[in-house]
């Protein structure tokens, strides 16, 4: 159901932004606004029953419009486009033509740009159905926006079912061939935000990664995380290796195919007895722990510190556009662009 819809005039925006708050019958709450599509906050129960955030994120919208917010971006909840992730120095090439984007990481282009999806105001609409409610929002991304070529049509769909899963529904087209790459940037943190993630146990369900540079670039290789700090395969606390490592910000290859509905991950909190699973049709996704936070944000009287939320993203590889043998995240006219995440909330056993 839907338990709350608000609408609210935002000076800075000079624009009207609606916020949605979604429930299923299991009483899991997710908040959803136009702006920037962000999930602003997702409620769940511990195996108590208590319900509490364990999302990061702000309970207004003009929060994520402040100036710092906005010099930091860590993009808490937000729809990532038109390109997910790092492209390196902000070019790649269709048909023979060179696109230079704006970039905003050092000489890299990442998330879209300065200005992408996560800092537009979305077309919004709320629907209602027996299992399952949800909002729709639309987008058109007008040729070379942030440097990309084509007008480009968004569709997002975030539904909340009766199965407690935050299903997230992409789709796209577009008018001249071009490049995309979307996913959405939540950070979860499974303890009721009492602690930071690194005592939460990990599985992640690939057994190999795309390595990077000192600019965070992949090298192109494709190699097996084996016994390294990035070995996932069976569970254990993210804290158990993470300073070999200054913190995960790694693209992992999912064990399955592309365009079938894997699980990427499984994340549990003992102390509570929440649990996560991560699922994508995508090939990859980015698993960051937050090594950034620095405790400049917080909500309820908690500050957002180093490692207080992990992201799971679903993507085609960084960089793909430029390697060649990465999976490619070209879109021409005439074809659809769909992907699928779902976020599975529960209690483990």
């Amino acid at each position: 159901m839907i338990i709350n819809e608000k609408k609210q005039f935002i000076p800075a925006l000079n624009q009207e932004i609606t916020t949605v708050v979604l429930q299923n019958r299991k009483h899991t709450q997710v908040t959803v606004t136009n702006y920037g599509g962000i999930i602003m906050s997702i409620k769940t129960p511990d195996r108590r029953g208590n319900f509490a955030e364990i999302a990061l994120g702000f309970d207004d919208v003009e929060t994520y419009l402040s100036e710092l917010y906005k010099s930091q971006c860590p993009y808490f909840g937000a729809s990532i486009g038109r390109y997910a992730n790092r492209i390196e120095n902000g070019k790649f090439s269709l048909d023979n033509t060179t696109y230079q984007l704006n970039c905003n990481n050092g000489s890299n282009a990442l998330h879209g740009g300065p200005n992408g999806f996560h800092q537009k105001v979305w077309n919004i609409e709320t629907f209602k159905e027996p299992k399952r409610t949800g909002v729709v929002l639309t987008l058109q991304s007008k040729d070379m926006e942030e440097g990309y070529p084509g007008n480009l049509n968004v569709k997002l769909t975030y539904t909340l079912t009766f199965d407690n899963e935050l299903v997230i529904d992409y789709e796209a087209t577009t008018d001249k061939k071009t490049i995309i790459n979307l996913t959405n940037h939540s950070y979860f943190n499974l303890s009721s935000m009492q602690n930071n993630v690194l005592e939460h146990s990990l599985v992640l369900y690939a057994d190999k990664f795309t390595p990077k540079d000192e600019n965070d670039i992949p090298t192109g290789e494709i190699v097996a995380v084996n016994d390294s700090p990035l070995d996932f395969m069976m569970p254990r606390k993210i804290g158990e290796r993470i300073h070999e490592i200054d913190g995960y910000d790694h693209n992992y290859v999912i064990n399955g195919f592309e365009g079938d509905l894997n699980i990427g991950a499984r994340l549990v909190d003992e102390s509570t007895g929440r649990s996560l699973e991560f699922y994508t049709t995508e090939p990859g996704f980015q698993v960051y722990t937050g090594n950034f936070l620095d405790g400049s944000f917080g909500r309820d009287e908690v500050t957002f510190d180093q490692y207080y939320g992990i992201c799971f993203e679903a993507q085609k590889y960084p960089n793909s556009p430029n390697i060649d043998h990465f999976p490619s995240a070209e879109l021409k006219p005439g074809n659809t662009y769909t992907q699928t995440t779902v976020y599975k909330f529960g209690i483990a056993d």
